[in-house]
């Protein structure tokens, strides 16, 4: 018996005085032993399973960013690489880093000052010969602009025919250098004849999306008559037009009073200006595309042509970048305007100066603006389309589906 103290059911003074279970009761050293025992083979299963949670919550984020990355470059269309993670990027409120980085790369490599014209924008300048017979008895060709930079370069200035119908040159052009500085670059200068054309406006793929009975291209069957197409603006559904798109009963966005606006009626005509003023939605309207505001207005340059936060972010307005636009005249003709080298200014006094006295801005960057002429010499169902200046995007690019909403132009 003299041994029985040592025995564990015993609870008697066995270790006594020397750990915290020396002064507690019967059975609780016991019983907090189990306790600790219990908790010990948990956590690292715990932690293990909280790991996993994780690393599979990670993969879910890598592997949905990565499809919406591989859907993006992988769309329809002709889009640059470039343009296509651009286009990512601010769809998914990206946008500052991608001005931020347009920013940095127009600092790093901004546009050259002085110099001449690569040689083969001087002969496209040059060529001021008709492709193709004209008659000009209703349609005759414009009076040359005078040059904005002297002296003038042989042709510049110069109209030549584009596009004809029923041997009119209804759709003429024209080069110029856009300022005394910026001599290397090349703007380009269109003009349709109101009377004999009519126009369509398409959308886009991606801009705005939805369901539009109109297809996001011009379709084979579809192509007799074309004589011309140029790209939307600003997006629609990112809010970067600060305004709306309406095509046949379909909006995306929101038309907004105030907004510049082409606007397509079902006789084939199209109107510009200021949304709520000039024009408004009647049952002639089949479609609206609004972008930003009036760069020219009662041909006059607006008074706030130099105020950035009008006509793009941060300082962009005044970065010398590619730019488009279009105007009207005051007998109804179109004026539109693609430069490799402008502000928002040295766009609003092109356009004005080509005769527009209402014009507004469209898209930017040279993954988007764009003008082509169509030539129906060697085949009338599926005429040859030409660059009136070198982009990103190839001349067939509405042939293919658009990413981005654009306008057709055909022959009446």
């Amino acid at each position: 018996m003299a041994h029985s103290a040592g025995r564990p059911n015993d609870g008697g003074v066995q270790g006594e005085g020397n750990g915290p279970d020396a002064a507690a009761p019967p059975g609780a050293a016991s019983a907090g032993r189990l306790r600790q025992g219990s908790r010990r083979p948990h956590q690292p299963k715990r932690r293990r399973l909280a790991t996993r949670g994780a690393l599979a919550a990670g993969l879910l984020c890598v592997g949905a960013v990565g499809y919406s990355v591989g859907e993006a470059l992988t769309y329809p269309g002709d889009d640059s690489t470039e343009a296509r993670l651009a286009g990512w990027a601010r769809e998914h409120k990206l946008g500052a880093v991608v001005d931020k980085l347009e920013n940095l790369q127009y600092e790093l490599d901004p546009p050259h000052v002085g110099g001449s014209l690569p040689s083969e924008a001087l002969a496209r300048m040059k060529a001021t010969a008709p492709a193709v017979p004209v008659r000009h008895h209703e349609v005759p060709l414009r009076a040359s602009m005078p040059s904005l930079v002297t002296p003038a370069l042989p042709g510049e200035g110069v109209w030549r025919v584009l596009s004809t119908a029923h041997g009119e040159p209804v759709v003429q052009g024209t080069y110029v250098r856009p300022d005394s500085d910026h001599t290397s670059y090349q703007a380009a200068i269109a003009w349709i004849s109101g009377k004999k054309a009519r126009f369509e406006l398409h959308p886009g793929v991606r801009e705005p999306g939805g369901s539009f009975s109109v297809p996001p291209n011009v379709p084979k069957g579809k192509r007799t008559g074309l004589l011309a197409t140029w790209n939307g603006g600003f997006k629609v559904t990112d809010g970067g037009s600060r305004g709306g798109f309406y095509l046949d009963g379909e909006t995306a966005g929101e038309l907004r009073d105030g907004a510049a606006a082409e606007v397509f009626y079902k006789d084939g005509s199209i109107g510009i200006g200021k949304w709520g003023r000039d024009m408004r939605m009647t049952r002639d309207v089949v479609g609206v595309r609004q972008c930003l505001e009036l760069m020219v207005d009662n041909g006059r340059v607006v008074p706030d042509i130099d105020v950035d936060s009008k006509w793009g972010a941060t300082d962009q307005s005044r970065m010398f970048v590619p730019r488009s636009g279009v105007g009207v005249t005051a007998q109804g003709d179109v004026i539109m305007v693609v430069g490799q080298a402008l502000t928002a200014r040295t766009l609003a006094e092109l356009m004005q100066q080509a005769g527009a006295v209402r014009a507004m801005p469209l898209d930017m960057n040279r993954a988007w603006p764009s003008f082509m002429s169509y030539d129906p010499t060697s085949d009338p169902a599926n005429p040859k389309p030409t660059n009136i200046l070198d982009f990103e995007n190839p001349p067939e690019r509405y042939y293919n589906q658009a990413t981005r909403d654009f306008v057709a132009v055909y022959a009446k």
